[in-house]
């Protein structure tokens, strides 16, 4: 079982996000061709968000409900690992 905080995530403008498709919820679900995918949130409509997802010639724009995206953690460059090190 599905639960149920996994229907209630909260994205913002702008943020990234990974498309992984929960089989349990057909409502808002992509292709599976973009499962797996890192897409940019572009917007909102209804309970459902405007993934904008970049394809190698192309991009297309998804609209995914958000039992089926992940938020993706920051990841810290190289440099910036560095300076927090030096510190």
């Amino acid at each position: 079982m599905v639960p149920i905080t996994n229907f209630l995530h909260e994205f913002d403008v702008g943020e990234k996000a990974n498309i992984v498709i929960d089989s349990s919820s057909q409502k808002g679900q992509p292709h599976r061709r973009y499962h797996g995918r890192v897409g940019t949130i572009t917007g909102r409509q209804g309970r459902a968000y405007l993934v904008r997802v970049d394809l190698p010639r192309s991009h297309k724009d998804l609209i995914v409900r958000p039992e089926h995206l992940k938020k993706i953690k920051e990841q810290v460059s190289k440099d910036q690992r560095v300076d927090l090190e030096s510190i």
